[in-house]
């Protein structure tokens, strides 16, 4: 803990980097994610043909593929947008399951309620199925946050900045207290951010805190 108090400075620049490179590929991996999950969800053939191949993706070890995206992809081996694209690959190989499964979870007849009154397919999937699907999505979006946090680190390897250089420098110069540092500093990250997830997946849904309230009362005593 002291090598924490000692050293904000530093700890406030790597988790600044930690956090672009990890939160980064959530937003892009969102942007794909949701519109191809919503697409493949009807379709058995396409659902089960992502879902092999998003299985794929994701056995392939992150450290390797931070070192061949540069074959594929015109970056340089110490680009940070190899660990971007990476872990955009990874989170839209976790989260296009987790799309179709989300919007399984919605009453079949709230759709057939919102087909009634005229909702088209297209505006009841953006007014009524995704928004409903939040609480699931939320749920599998947090793993994705924790997974990518923890998978920035991996990159120190190469010489990507982030938490992960206390390991390797605290490695590289027997400093287990470094070591120690970025060990916390990572898991109390992933915490915060876990965190936030959760209290935004909240404040999207407020019809379920709606829905508890009166199914508590009912299971209070009079």
């Amino acid at each position: 803990m002291r090598y924490l108090f000692t050293h904000l400075d530093d700890l406030w620049a790597l988790t600044v980097i930690h956090l672009r490179l990890s939160l980064i590929p959530i937003v892009l991996g969102l942007v794909i994610a949701v519109p191809l999950g919503a697409l493949v969800q009807r379709t058995t053939a396409l659902r089960r043909l992502t879902t092999v191949t998003a299985s794929i993706i994701f056995t392939i070890p992150s450290l390797a593929l931070f070192v061949v995206l540069p074959l594929i992809i015109p970056t340089r081996i110490l680009d940070e947008a190899n660990v971007i694209v990476a872990l955009t690959l990874y989170t839209v190989a976790l989260l296009v399951r987790a799309v179709p499964e989300a919007l399984d979870a919605v009453s079949p007849a709230v759709l057939d309620a919102a087909t009634a009154v005229g909702y088209k397919p297209l505006t009841r999937m953006l007014k009524v199925e995704l928004p409903l699907a939040v609480p699931v999505l939320i749920a599998s979006l947090r793993v994705v946050a924790v997974t990518n946090i923890s998978m920035v680190s991996v990159g120190s390897v190469i010489g990507i900045g982030g938490l992960g250089t206390w390991f390797t420098e605290g490695y590289q110069s027997n400093k287990s207290d470094q070591i120690v540092a970025g060990i916390i500093a990572i898991f109390v990250l992933a915490i915060v951010i876990d965190t936030l997830i959760m209290l935004a997946g909240k404040a999207l849904t407020p019809w379920t805190r709606a829905q508890r309230g009166p199914a508590a009362k009912k299971g209070v005593p009079a």
